[in-house]
């Protein structure tokens, strides 16, 4: 029995120093991708014929975050024809791991053409003009025209599968939709100064300074009725007081009260008339 449980005991603690140790070698393998990862460029193929250059490009975009947008290809062929032809292209700026399918014009016609191979040398240069950073990579004319005409994978399917899709942000908006009831019967007045009954209060408007003015007033408490319908109207006059939700009308939490008039016009244009408030003092 006490051997069994040494032998348990010693199979948990190597057990449990296997898992430290990988989770140790994998944070030791993340630091050193961190800080000696080097760029990386990788032909693909190309959907535009002999014109066309596909490429990928992986770097340290946390390590070194620029945004590259063009792509130079330059042919040195001392001993053939011809001896140098350079062709580059921009593209829309990226910031992270990319693939890119180029048409780079004749002068591609003419690097995939080209004669003595094995004497010849390509250099490809990825630039960020924004950020003044170039990478610069070296290969045999022979082995880039190989792995042109060998790569299999295009720069869409490479994205589809290594590039992260950009998020947009959702926006949400509510639609407050309500079947109202007619308007129930009233006896109040519309007070305007083409109604009769009430054409001799504005019988001095527009007097200028003359005219009588109405003092403002603070409001102690307001309050909703029973009978709101949702119109909005309220909430349309003073937003900051009233809050019209799908089934009644709401007092805003600190809502202020020291517009007394305001709230009267809205009052005066519930056409329920559940508005109620007192007058401060």
């Amino acid at each position: 029995m006490n051997t069994t449980m040494i032998a348990m005991g010693i199979a948990a603690l190597a057990g449990i120093g296997l898992v430290v140790t990988l989770g140790a070698l994998s944070l030791l393998s993340g630091a050193l991708h961190f800080l000696f990862a080097k760029p990386k460029i990788s032909i693909l193929k190309t959907e535009l014929g002999d014109t066309g250059f596909a490429f990928s490009f992986k770097w340290n975009a946390a390590r070194e975050p620029a945004k590259f947008d063009r792509i130079k290809v330059r042919l040195f062929n001392p001993f053939g024809s011809p001896t140098q032809v350079d062709v580059a292209k921009e593209f829309s700026a990226k910031n992270d791991i990319f693939a890119e399918d180029l048409d780079m014009g004749p002068g591609m016609k003419q690097i995939i053409e080209t004669n003595r191979l094995d004497d010849s040398l390509i250099q490809l240069e990825v630039m960020s003009t924004k950020d003044s950073v170039t990478h610069h990579f070296e290969m045999k004319a022979r082995k880039f025209l190989e792995a042109r005409q060998a790569a299999s994978q295009t720069a869409k399917q490479f994205n589809e599968v290594n590039v992260k899709a950009a998020t947009k942000p959702v926006y949400t908006s509510v639609n407050r939709t309500f079947i109202a009831e007619p308007f129930p019967a009233s006896n109040k007045s519309l007070k305007i100064s083409t109604n009769p009954e009430f054409a001799g209060q504005f019988a001095d408007a527009g007097a200028g300074a003359g005219a009588a003015t109405q003092e403002n007033f603070a409001v102690s408490k307001v309050w909703i009725e029973d009978g709101c319908i949702v119109c909005n109207a309220c909430e349309g006059i003073f937003p900051e007081v009233f809050e019209v939700t799908d089934t009644t009308c709401l007092i805003r939490s600190g809502a202020p009260l020291d517009d007394g008039l305001k709230i009267l016009e809205a009052a005066e244009a519930c056409p329920t008339e559940v508005i109620k408030f007192t007058k401060a003092g």
